[in-house]
């Protein structure tokens, strides 16, 4: 695994916070606020066929029907665009593991391996080492996007963004000043979340943080099991629901269910060689029984994503797991890092580094796929306690309350991988760099507008076709 560069642990702390200081030599902290289309920019809408072009080819119109419903939802399949927008600029060099698609709707409600429910990171596709700063410009980004969405002041837009990168900094000077493990070991819990929103005095924050965490709770494997499977003569199965889900049997009608799941018993084979020998141990206890095509998401349609069905002592005894496919990063380009020997295996390392609650099950392989190309894959269960926010209905102060959650999470992320102390050092005491912030998401949030403009242009045009919900 490629660790952030940079990375100054052999210095005392006294040298790592001048490290820090120095950076602002390299990128004031008034700087990140500045954002201008640039007269070269690429085609924003090519950038999002080139990335089309390696997909299923009848899923790709879903992706463009789901980018097209709002700028909230073209802002979420955009990463690689802003990548390319973002990467030129001046940057500080304080190196962390980077989300790389750090929005606001990839932060949610988890389970932890030890069953807690946990507030952290969920979607790791796009992470590589970068700079800090990258990830918060997403996500601020992210929030007035959201915030415009919902007829949001400009005042109560700003307000969100200083809510969440005052946490951001705030968060990082106290892990400046705490033991290295207690870094490593330290979660944003279902507990400290109440806490944190029931100091707010807000009585609809405590109400919708209790039904979110309650909800969570029954996102179960079961759930998810009784949703998306039925009963037939050959036992469970996975209920078809094209093109959204799609079993393997009506992809390759010509092979026998036996033959399919022949196949993909050696890729299941291939992944579990990628786990702790416990987790091996205790997945031999299932035996695979159906996989079905699953679209996912928004910026991830048209990618291949396979939901694996496997039952233990009975039908009554589900395991259900997600393969889904990792292709490069859209931040590879711009960060000049080393190439992976396999993407899958990149995610899981990522998401090892940043995440406080990895999932038991997660794990690499590569896949010949019906089209005969290797594809990378990182594997995981389909649900575990998941609870999912809805910036598109909250309101100003809710929001704030929750960008300021994401922000504290993003910063315990970026802690584990990077330097605490200088990082702390470079943003101050001051607001300035929260400032800054506030001002660039306002720049980016009309970028993307008028990236969203460019599509609904392109599909007018015919240029792309696209499938409504």
């Amino acid at each position: 695994m490629t660790v952030p560069s940079g990375f100054t642990a052999s210095l005392s702390p006294a040298e790592r916070a001048a490290y820090g200081r120095n950076a602002r030599r390299r990128a004031s902290r008034s700087c990140h606020g500045w954002y201008e289309t640039a007269q070269q920019r690429p085609d924003p809408i090519a950038a999002i066929e080139r990335q089309s072009a390696d997909r299923v080819a009848e899923l790709v119109p879903i992706r463009y029907g789901r980018m097209l419903e709002s700028p909230f939802r073209f802002y979420r399949g955009a990463a690689a665009i802003m990548a390319a927008d973002v990467a030129p600029l001046p940057n500080t060099g304080l190196q962390v593991q980077l989300c790389g698609d750090a929005h606001p709707l990839n932060f949610r409600l988890l389970a932890s391996p030890e069953r807690r429910l946990v507030f952290d990171i969920n979607d790791f596709d796009e992470t590589l080492p970068g700079p800090f700063e990258w990830d918060v410009k997403r996500l601020t980004a992210g929030f007035v996007t959201a915030g415009r969405a919902n007829g949001f002041s400009l005042k109560e837009q700003n307000r969100t963004v200083l809510a969440c990168v005052r946490a951001y900094r705030e968060r990082m000077h106290q892990f400046a000043g705490m033991r290295t493990l207690d870094i490593w070991y330290a979660q944003d819990d279902a507990d400290r979340m109440r806490e944190l929103v029931a100091s707010s005095m807000d009585r609809e924050a405590r109400r919708r943080t209790a039904k979110a965490t309650a909800r969570a709770r029954t996102r179960t494997h079961l759930e998810a099991f009784a949703k998306l499977t039925r009963v037939t003569a050959e036992g469970r199965r996975i209920a078809p629901d094209p093109p959204l889900i799609t079993p393997l049997g009506q992809l390759s009608p010509d092979q026998s269910e036996s033959g399919r799941v022949k196949e993909f018993q050696a890729l299941l084979d291939d992944y579990a060689r990628t786990l702790p020998s416990e987790r091996r141990h205790l997945l031999r206890h299932y035996r695979l029984v159906d996989m079905a095509r699953k679209v996912v998401g928004v910026g991830s349609v048209g990618t291949r994503c396979w939901v694996l069905l496997l039952l233990g002592k009975d039908d009554d005894d589900p395991l259900l797991l997600q393969a889904k496919e990792a292709q490069e990063s859209v931040l590879a380009a711009h960060t000049g890092g080393e190439p992976y020997d396999n993407q899958g295996r990149r995610v899981v390392a990522g998401q090892r580094l940043m995440q406080t609650a990895g999932d038991i099950f997660l794990g690499w392989t590569r896949v010949v796929g019906l089209d005969g190309q290797g594809r990378d894959f990182y594997v995981r269960q389909l649900w575990d306690w998941k609870g999912i926010a809805r910036p598109e209905t909250m309101g100003p102060g809710l929001l704030s309350l929750f960008a300021g959650l994401c922000g504290a999470s993003l910063a315990r992320a970026h802690a584990r991988s990077g330097d605490p102390i200088a990082l702390a050092a470079y943003l101050g005491g001051s607001d300035r760099f929260d400032r800054a912030l506030a001002e660039f998401a306002q720049s980016y949030a009309d970028q993307n507008e008028r990236d969203h403009e460019a599509l609904e242009a392109a599909c007018r045009s015919g240029r792309i076709t696209a499938e409504r919900s």
